[in-house]
C-alpha cells in the first residue's frame, strides 16, 4: 500500500505563493517510489477533480494544465519519497482541495492509483 500525506495549504492573498507538499510512504512505494509518476489535481466546490499538474518517474517530463501553467511548478524528490507544488501568482479561481496522487504519468484520473487526502487552499481577492 501507498499513503500520500500533503501539506502546505492555506489562506493567501491574490499575488501570493504557497508550496504544496506530498509526502509518500508505505511499503510498496518504498521499493517503487522511483518508479511512480506524481500528479497533482485539484476540485473546487461544486465542480469536478482536474488535472494540475504532473511529473514522470524520473523527473525528466512534466505537464500542466493551461490554466496554471507558468504559475506553478512540480517537482519530485525520490530520496524523500515527496513531491512538491510551487504556485505563485495565485488568483481566487486557484482556490479549491488540492490532491496529491501516485501513479502512472499522465493528466487523467485513471492513471493514478494512489491518492492523498487533499489540502485546502483558498486564495482572497
Amino acid at each position: 500500500q501507498v499513503q500520500l500525506v500533503e501539506s502546505g495549504g492555506g489562506l493567501v492573498q491574490a499575488g501570493g505563493s504557497l508550496r504544496l507538499s506530498c509526502a509518500a510512504s508505505g511499503s510498496t512505494f518504498g521499493r517503487f517510489s522511483s518508479t511512480y509518476a506524481m500528479g497533482w489535481f485539484r476540485q473546487a466546490p461544486g465542480k469536478e477533480r482536474v488535472f494540475v499538474a504532473a511529473i514522470n518517474w524520473d523527473s525528466t517530463s512534466s505537464a500542466y494544465s493551461d490554466s496554471v501553467k507558468g504559475r506553478f511548478t512540480i517537482s519530485k524528490d525520490s530520496a524523500k519519497s515527496t513531491a512538491y507544488l510551487e504556485m505563485s501568482s495565485l488568483q481566487p479561481e486557484d482556490t479549491a482541495v488540492y490532491y496529491c496522487a501516485a501513479g502512472a504519468y499522465g493528466s487523467r484520473i485513471v492513471d493514478y492509483a494512489y491518492w492523498g487526502q487533499g489540502t485546502q487552499v483558498t486564495v482572497s481577492s
